[in-house]
């Protein structure tokens, strides 16, 4: 095969397509989604660039470690499919598509020699003129130990070593004023940095706001330059609520389709059923150098010690199958919201019929949601409506960037008091549903930290409210939800545009050992209020269903 003239990315793909190697669903997804978009126009494909880093690796990067050290290093197919994305697929102006790169992969895959490899080729070919690498890490030992590769890599070249200074803190080479460094934790001295390709190594380590904070910093320090590289690279790992977890939502939801996101790169190999563990077939998706960097007879002893250790097990699952004990992904994929969308009834094609109630209350200030699900013909229609103080509205519609006022004209959301949400509308919507359109709740759940006043009000009006509390006890009731929605039989019944946003934002927070799951929003600035109401809904329907069935089919 001609490497100059072969597009790797195809290649990688057709072995995919033809089951000739095993990846996960993420990486199935991913192929699918850039091969689609080169077919259609949407990504443009510069050969030349992808040859060029591939290249580059192949015929400089050495190991500097273990028994293939100090020998140079062999991309396999993936390797180069995934340099070909990151390198050769270009937007209109010709400049890399993809700024923001995620590498999820299990241990032991080789990706601290690409890393070394993918620095020193910025430093000496692309990063250009006066090109900055830095290696970041919580700790300064840590980005010492990819950095470190750098400089070992470097060494093994003579003619990039007599071009290389190691200074006290840097590598520094004068013929293009362009230098690489180890990274700590410090937003503070992070700040004023020109970084034109930062790598974070094991950012699953990154603990809670720190490593956020640091992370965007990072990034946000790479505004002035034209194509700037931001590497996330990483196994799982056991830190819960840090960056991990907003890496991995932010990329679910593009392989999704829910995302607007256009320059982030998500490669999630990751095993897709933690059931199979301890397969070596389903290890062949977290672990695709396999048989390569990794031998066969080695992880099955790995496997073995793991059967034998509840604390191996839940390492191994981390390590080397990418599970996090506790991670979000996002929820839906964009086919699956659109299957719940484009209905266009009114509450008059209900009349005189049963079904069951959900509210999720802002606090006090924020939107308040109400649901009403009723079944007709097998399936489950649910309209949700909104509510919002008045004098909010202008703050949320910049906040949000959604036109609230257009959702108010529309009959989808109700501005309700002035500063508050004033929850006695909440109340008169369920009233109004009773009285207008003889639609009766049955019951209503509800968010057990609701304003009390509202509770024993709607109880005194013959309502039967039951609280419940979203939390992992609802991990029944969501795989209801996901069953109900990929079958095509929980739909909105009036288009509501509003709820669509709240469905596309919604995350489950996984809990590996248990496979228990917890509603989450996708990010910190989203709303899943609707979601959050139609959950407590169908919780009824969950606890309820037996008791309520004749009723709650409406085959009268």
């Amino acid at each position: 095969m001609d490497s100059t003239a072969t597009n790797w990315i195809w290649v990688y793909y057709q072995q995919i397509v033809e089951n000739s190697v095993t990846v996960g669903r993420w990486i199935r997804m991913w192929y699918e989604h850039i091969v689609h978009g080169l077919e259609d126009g949407t990504y443009h494909f510069d050969q030349k660039r992808a040859n060029e880093v591939i290249n580059f690796i192949e015929r400089y990067t050495h190991h500097h470690e273990g028994p293939l050290a100090p020998g140079l290093i062999k991309l396999e197919v993936w390797q180069k499919a995934f340099l070909s994305v990151v390198y050769g697929i270009v937007d209109d102006t010709g400049k890399r598509q993809f700024r923001e790169i995620v590498l999820l992969i299990g241990r032991k895959q080789g990706k601290t020699a690409l890393l070394s490899g993918l620095g020193c080729h910025h430093l000496f070919k692309d990063g250009g003129y006066g090109a900055r690498v830095y290696v970041c890490a919580p700790k300064l030992e840590q980005s010492r130990l990819c950095y470190e590769g750098i400089y070992q890599t470097i060494r093994q070249e003579p003619m990039m070593d007599r071009m290389t200074k190691r200074r006290r803190t840097d590598l520094y080479i004068e013929k293009n004023n362009s230098s690489a460094q180890p990274l700590a934790f410090s937003a503070k001295k992070s700040d004023g940095l020109n970084i034109s390709m930062a790598i974070c190594d094991e950012f699953g380590a990154w603990q809670g706001e720190p490593g956020l904070r640091q992370a965007e910093v990072v990034k946000s320090s790479q505004g002035a330059r034209p194509e700037p590289l931001l590497f996330y690279i990483s196994t799982a790992n056991f830190v819960e609520g840090g960056l991990y977890d907003e890496i991995l939502k932010r990329s679910t939801a593009v392989l999704n389709g829910t995302s607007k996101e256009t320059r982030l790169a998500p490669f999630l190999y990751m095993i897709d059923d933690p059931e199979k563990w301890n397969d070596i077939n389903e290890l062949r998706k977290s672990l695709p150098n396999l048989g390569v960097s990794v031998g066969i007879d080695y992880m099955l002893e790995e496997i073995a010690v793991a059967e034998g250790s509840l604390s191996k097990k839940s390492e191994f699952l981390t390590k080397y199958c990418n599970i996090q004990q506790s991670s979000s992904l996002a929820w839906f994929t964009a086919q699956d919201v659109r299957k719940c969308f484009g209905n266009s009834f009114t509450l008059e094609d209900f009349r005189h019929s049963y079904g069951l109630g959900g509210i999720d209350l802002s606090q006090t200030t924020d939107l308040t949601a109400a649901v009403i699900v009723v079944q007709k013909g097998g399936v489950n229609y649910f309209f949700t409506h909104f509510f919002l103080p008045a004098n909010k509205l202008d703050e949320a519609t910049a906040r949000d960037g959604l036109p609230y006022a257009v959702y108010v004209q529309r009959g989808l959301m109700s501005l309700s008091g002035e500063n508050f949400v004033d929850y006695h509308d909440v109340h008169r919507w369920f009233d109004d549903l009773r009285r207008k359109y003889e639609i009766v709740a049955l019951k209503v759940g509800y968010d057990r930290y609701s304003a009390q006043y509202l509770v024993d009000e709607m109880k005194t009006n013959g309502y039967q409210m039951s609280d419940v509390y979203q939390g992992p006890n609802l991990t029944g009731v969501l795989n209801d939800i996901e069953g109900l929605v990929k079958d095509g039989k929980l739909q909105c019944a009036d288009d509501n545009d509003l709820m669509k946003v709240h469905m596309m934002d919604c995350a489950l927070k996984l809990e590996a050992n248990s496979n228990r799951k917890q509603l989450v929003k996708i990010n910190a600035n989203r709303h899943i209020d609707g979601m959050a109401a139609l959950t407590d809904a169908m919780c009824m329907y969950h606890n309820h269903w037996e008791e309520l069935q004749n009723l709650l089919v409406n085959a009268r």
